[in-house]
């Protein structure tokens, strides 16, 4: 077996500067979805991010909360670091991410969304072939055919 001597020793002091970097990185790693707050309106959940932006779900498309009263929705509330709805007297815990999933209309826009800023990026062998296409003259003009 190789021995390796360690080069830097991980056994420094914790300082306010240090645990306050430490937050800001962890912070700055998250991504996807962290909601911040939960609330009903008209019988619809309205889930809140971080970002500022909303959603609001109709909860008739959601088996999960057949039978909740006004008072179970008042006691919803934003579990899993963000990510999930939760009812501690019901034990119930529904992923955000999958009630969102579960709508069509959003599904929908969310793949055009995708696949408008996914045509828009430019790879490589892209640029390369619009190059070599740029040095033959450019795209060919569409010829009208008259009948």
């Amino acid at each position: 077996m190789k021995t390796v001597q360690v080069k830097e020793q991980l056994d420094r002091p914790l300082t306010e500067a240090a645990l306050d970097d430490a937050i800001e990185r962890g912070r700055a790693r998250r991504s996807g979805l962290n909601a911040i707050s939960v609330s009903v309106q008209q019988h619809c959940l309205l889930i809140d991010f971080e970002d500022g932006s909303a959603v609001l779900l109709p909860v008739k498309n959601y088996p999960e909360f057949d039978g909740f009263e006004a008072a179970d929705f008042n006691q919803l509330k934003v579990g899993f670091a963000g990510t999930a709805l939760c009812h501690d007297g019901k034990d119930l815990q529904v992923s955000i991410a999958g009630m969102i999933q579960a709508s069509k209309p959003l599904m929908d826009m969310a793949a055009s969304v995708i696949a408008s800023r996914n045509g828009r990026q430019s790879s490589v062998a892209k640029a390369l072939a619009a190059r070599a296409n740029g040095k033959k003259g450019g795209r060919p003009r569409k010829v009208d055919i008259a009948l």
